[in-house]
Order: C-alpha cells, then sequence, then structure tokens
C-alpha cells in the first residue's frame, strides 16, 4: 500500500512547464527529451511551403521558440541542460508550472480536425491597434460584449468613449 502512495505522490509531483528554445531547435530539444525518458509536447501546425523550384508541405511549431514539457523536480536539471534549452520559462529564476487545463486544452486542439493557426494572444482590456479594414491604425482597448469584440475608442480628456464592434483578427496588441 505504501508503495501505490509513493507512486502517486511521484506523479503528483509532475508539473508542466515552457522551455524556451534557440531558433529553430524545438524539434531537436523535443527529441532530445524524449530520448532522455521526460515527456515533451511540441504543438506544430501544417505550412505551405515554396522554394524556387516546388512546393511542400512542411510542420512548424505552433509556438516559435517553445516546447511544453512534464517534469518532476529532479528533472528540471537535466532538461535545462539539453542541448537547444534556452530557459524554462518562469518568473525571475523560478521556473512557473503550466495549469494541466491549459496543456490539456492544446492537445485537444492538435488532436482534432478542426483547422488552428497561431494568434496573437489578446484578452480583455489590452490596448489594440487595428490592423485592417477602415479603422486601420486606430488604437483602442478590446472588450467583449455578449459573444462579440468590440473596439472602445477614448477621448481621456473629457472621459468619454464610443465602442464600435470588431473582427478579432484585424487588431494586434500595442
Amino acid at each position: 500500500m505504501n508503495d501505490q502512495a509513493d507512486q502517486m505522490d511521484q506523479t503528483d509531483n509532475f508539473n508542466w512547464y515552457a522551455l524556451r528554445t534557440k531558433s529553430r531547435h524545438e524539434k531537436v530539444v523535443r527529441d532530445q527529451l524524449e530520448k532522455q525518458g521526460i515527456e515533451p509536447l511540441l504543438p506544430t501546425v501544417k505550412r505551405l511551403s515554396q522554394w524556387k523550384d516546388r512546393k511542400k508541405e512542411i510542420e512548424v511549431p505552433l509556438f516559435p521558440g517553445y516546447c511544453f514539457v512534464r517534469l518532476s523536480q529532479q528533472e528540471k536539471l537535466p532538461a535545462q541542460k539539453t542541448a537547444g534549452v534556452v530557459e524554462i520559462v518562469g518568473s525571475g529564476s523560478r521556473p512557473e508550472p503550466i495549469p494541466d487545463a491549459e496543456i490539456e486544452a492544446l492537445r485537444r486542439l492538435i488532436t482534432s480536425v478542426l483547422p488552428y493557426d497561431p494568434h496573437p494572444y489578446l484578452h480583455e482590456g489590452m490596448k489594440v491597434e487595428v490592423i485592417r479594414g477602415p479603422l486601420q491604425g486606430v488604437h483602442g482597448i478590446l472588450l467583449r460584449k455578449e459573444k462579440r469584440h468590440r473596439l472602445v475608442i477614448g477621448v481621456h480628456l473629457i472621459q468619454q468613449a464610443a465602442a464600435v464592434e470588431i473582427d478579432v483578427n484585424d487588431v494586434v496588441g500595442v
């Protein structure tokens, strides 16, 4: 019974982390981690790449410069010393775990049949700039109202604002 409890404690001590990698080393890092017996996750997306003489569909990392890894406390140092790894992402000098729910959401996405692409990380309340359409170049604040995104354009001096519905694909964070 104690052996089972010890095994459960060991599996509970595993957390997901993001590894920042050297440029274009994501697949190398993933492969080396697997060889070490460490569980990696490298979400990829298919891209059509064109050379002078041909086109070819290639797989590229969904998040360039990052590879996810499930580690125990003891595996942090070997993972960090893996060739191509720059650091374990965190705040200050402390690695910060990624919630299991976020990793599970990524896994479900990459195993689904739905088409997906990288997208800028936008959140409600973020300052954004419109990059397409009649409002191109306008800055404002991104809000959501009844499942729709809205751009709030404000005049700070008089504390007044106007809101317009906007396609979230037409804005980038500033």
